[in-house]
């Protein structure tokens, strides 16, 4: 309930209460409540006035502090913005700083680089450090330029070089530019290669007719060049290597697989000498057999079986001494017989056909163990030196070639002996048939 409100709920309760004691109230008092009440409403009058008052200066209050709030915000959105772009200078300033940076260690790097390959063309510049960069360049490329003049000219020149024997000899030198080298001497001529620290010396194969004709000005249809990078870098020949040196470069898993590949041989070598005989000994028996067999002489039959050993003659024999028996009990006896000798006929198959296939996976072990090497080198080393990574990749390359060289042979000659193998058993069942349809046949004609 608001003030106005309660002033008037007063207000009617004193009617009330005057309306009641009316006639008992005085005029004096009933004066006084009159100015009283004209006095509760001059005071509400200014109260609500007041209020109004307040209420607007709130509001304009209000609306101003919100004005402050709104520039402060804006002040502040301002600040940020402006410490963000002052950020991203500072952050290009540095990427700007390291670009210098690496832009001088490229330079610098690129310089000494430069240097060293004029070194390796004999033309050593000597440049001051304390000079600015762009007259350190310009002295580089000045030695640059009489370098590549001297690289693309021919010329003659005294010198001494070495012969095959090691000795050194004064005579003259042709140098075609920086590549390539000829020289004349009264003890040696022919195709020059660096020795080492500017030193050249006679190449195994000099081509001495062609090496007098260029001293002669004279022009060949064909000419014999040595081209060499540098001339301080040593220039070794070639020797190729022995079978030794090539397993070698294979590893110890070479090695295995060489071992396994002679075992293999070996066996390969046994097994077709005894396969031979075999097979020789099965048409030995069957033509010397028949002759008995017709005039029914088993006992001069066996004796000529006891003349041969081996699996026919076994097989055979065990069908002469059953020979009375019935013919399905006998081709049984004969069935064993074959399978009792089969053992025999496969000897040291089954060892060559897993040679054949284990040498191919110790190959593939020996080039796992070969990249795995190799690998190992770039990690430690990079890939700046090729001679280092030649020896991984050697027993890689190597491992697999003799897995192959070693698995080809023994499949193919292990699969020719075992259809070999099978043959003779063919053969035997044959023979020992044909011996007892020789010696069933007068029954039959009989019957």
């Amino acid at each position: 309930m608001n003030f106005e409100n309660k002033f008037k709920y007063i207000f009617i309760a004193s009617l009330l209460m005057l309306a009641k004691i009316g006639p008992v109230m005085s005029d004096d008092l009933q004066s006084a409540y009159q100015k009283e009440y004209a006095y509760l409403e001059e005071q509400q009058r200014n109260l609500i006035t007041r209020l109004a008052d307040f209420k607007s200066k709130s509001k304009a209050e209000r609306k101003r502090e919100v004005k402050k709030l709104d520039a402060l915000t804006q002040h502040y959105r301002q600040l940020q913005n402006k410490t963000k772009n002052l950020n991203d200078i500072v952050f290009e300033s540095e990427r700007t700083l390291e670009s210098a940076k690496d832009n001088q260690n490229v330079f610098s790097s690129t310089f000494e680089q430069a240097q060293d390959t004029l070194k390796s063309y004999s033309a050593s510049p000597v440049i001051n450090e304390d000079l600015p960069a762009n007259k350190k360049v310009n002295i580089l490329f000045d030695d640059v330029f009489e370098v590549l003049n001297e690289i693309h000219s021919v010329r003659k020149e005294p010198g001494s070089f070495f012969t095959e024997n090691g000795d050194r000899v004064e005579g003259e030198l042709l140098h075609v530019g920086q590549i390539a080298t000829y020289g004349k001497s009264a003890g040696a001529t022919g195709i020059l290669v660096p020795a080492g620290d500017g030193e050249f010396k006679i190449w195994q194969n000099p081509q001495e007719n062609i090496t007098r004709d260029l001293f002669a000005n004279k022009q060949n249809d064909q000419l014999s060049i040595f081209i060499y990078e540098n001339s301080n870098t040593e220039i070794n020949a070639s020797a190729a290597k022995n079978v030794t040196q090539y397993i070698n470069s294979g590893g110890m898993v070479g090695w295995i697989i060489v071992l396994l590949g002679g075992l293999a041989m070996i066996l390969i070598g046994f097994r077709a000498v005894f396969l031979k005989s075999a097979s020789s000994a099965s048409e030995k028996i069957l033509s010397g057999i028949q002759r008995y067999i017709v005039e029914h002489d088993v006992s001069g039959a066996q004796a000529w079986c006891k003349k041969f050993k081996g699996s026919t003659s076994r097989v055979v024999s065990a069908t002469l001494r059953n020979l009375e028996r019935d013919r399905d009990h006998l081709e049984d006896i004969v069935a064993e017989s074959i399978l009792h000798e089969s053992p025999v006929l496969n000897r040291f198959g089954a060892v060559i056909m897993v040679i054949a296939a284990v040498t191919p996976l110790l190959g593939l072990l020996g080039t796992v163990t070969g990249m795995i090497s190799t690998f190992d080198i770039i990690t430690e080393f990079g890939t700046g030196d090729p001679k280092l990574l030649s020896g991984g990749i050697s027993v890689a390359l190597v491992t697999t070639q003799l897995g192959l060289i070693v698995a080809i042979p023994a499949l193919i000659l292990g699969n020719l002996l075992s259809g070999w193998s099978n043959r003779i058993k063919d053969d035997m069942e044959k023979a020992a048939l044909n011996v007892i349809n020789i010696y069933d046949a007068p029954k039959l004609a009989v019957n």
